[in-house]
């Protein structure tokens, strides 16, 4: 009886021993296959369009924190060597190339100026040559950072872009959303308008939920020296100079006549191009006999007879609808919609409708007036918080009357 409970107590002990023995044999196994799994998932790369400003700066720091394979690519989208030194492309190269080394991350450049001149720049004198005041930047998001800089860094290998945009892209499925950035006063979605959708599948924008005083903050305890540059405004080709030289130098000057609204001459400008809708400064017709010493306004400009008409009453300047055309769609909508548009950038959300005319335009209407719209310029439509996409403008109307 001793003997058999020894053998059953000797037997007992050594299963256990064995279960144990396999199961840390089991253990070490899954950990070992883990780690290969591991070791051989491909880290995601992303490469941040880096321009020098604070905003693709923290970009790229906020991606490395997420464990992303970082690299960042200066674009030259401009001639520095055209005569003039009003670009500052090469001290932005400079201020891109502290901060990726400062980041350890390697920094491509890449010349996209012949693309930019094609498909920018001549759309842009094109424009202001026909009367319209363009806007480069939604051109350049839609046929550079988001073209050719997409392509460009996915034959580096590359699974992602990344920018300095305030905005915020929503992903659910195979589907994506373009949503406005928690900075109310820098979102930027405006500017992104007429992105194609898909082209959001590769991109990411690292700064959608922060304010920019927080993307500050974030640069200056890296120690970034450009933690407190100022945003870059205007156009990087027309710099400090004046505008209206800059045009110049690209369309001809066309002397013609400044009228009022009843056809009254009042004087001669140098060329419509120079001009925009809502313009006060610059009109040089001030001190006229028998008209009150008040600001006089562009309300529009004639191409066929190249007249330019002005009015000293504000109200002249509003209107009740514009026709788009270019829209890209970013959300499809069945039609009549109503929506919340902006015209310009930062501009407050205006509620409207948007429907099919009988010629098959698209047509805004607005609740109220709005202010010197601008044939050329780009109305992007919002429902809350997410752009559902944005057309150019290309005619406006439906003022009462105005002031003879």
């Amino acid at each position: 009886l001793t003997l058999t409970r020894n053998c059953v107590y000797y037997a007992s002990s050594f299963l256990k021993e064995l279960i144990q023995t396999t199961a840390c044999f089991q253990t070490k196994a899954a950990l070992r296959q883990n780690k290969q799994k591991m070791k051989n998932a491909k880290t995601k790369k992303v490469i941040v369009g880096m321009s020098g400003g604070v905003d693709s700066s923290v970009a790229a720091y906020l991606l490395k924190q997420q464990n992303f394979e970082v690299e960042g690519l200066f674009m030259k989208n401009w001639e520095e060597d055209d005569g003039t030194d009003f670009c500052t492309a090469k001290e932005d190269l400079e201020d891109a190339e502290r901060v990726c080394d400062k980041l350890n991350i390697k920094l491509h450049i890449a010349n996209f100026v012949a693309e930019y001149w094609d498909s920018v720049f001549d759309e842009f004198i094109t424009e202001y040559s026909s009367g319209g005041t363009p806007n480069p930047d939604v051109l350049c998001n839609r046929e550079i950072k988001f073209n050719h800089f997409l392509d460009y860094s996915l034959t580096l290998g590359s699974d992602y872009v990344a920018t300095g945009h305030y905005a915020k892209i929503q992903r659910s499925a195979n589907s994506y959303r373009l949503l406005k950035a928690k900075d109310s006063s820098k979102d930027q979605t405006y500017f992104l308008q007429q992105v194609p959708i898909d082209k959001f599948a590769n991109s990411l924008f690292p700064l959608g939920d922060l304010l920019k005083t927080e993307v500050r903050d974030i640069a200056e305890s890296l120690g970034f020296h450009n933690s407190r540059k100022k945003d870059s405004t205007g156009i990087c080709f027309i710099g400090e100079r004046r505008f209206d030289h800059f045009l110049s130098s690209y369309i001809s000057n066309k002397p013609g006549l400044i009228t009022d609204c009843s056809g009254t001459s009042l004087g001669t400008h140098n060329g419509l191009h120079l001009y925009t809708i809502g313009q006060r400064k610059g009109i040089n017709i001030g001190g006229l006999k028998s008209r009150p010493e008040v600001p006089w306004y562009v309300v529009e400009k004639i191409m066929p007879n190249n007249t330019l008409v002005v009015s000293q009453y504000e109200q002249d300047l509003m209107e009740t609808w514009l026709r788009i055309s270019d829209m890209n769609w970013l959300v499809s909508t069945k039609l009549p919609c109503e929506f919340q548009a902006k015209i310009r950038y930062r501009q407050p959300d205006q509620t409207c409708k948007l429907l099919r005319a009988a010629n098959g335009e698209l047509l805004i209407q607005f609740k109220k007036p709005q202010r010197a719209i601008s044939k050329g310029q780009f109305a992007a439509l919002y429902q809350g918080d997410t752009l559902m996409g944005g057309g150019r403008i290309v005619a406006s109307g439906g003022s009462d009357h105005r002031h003879k």
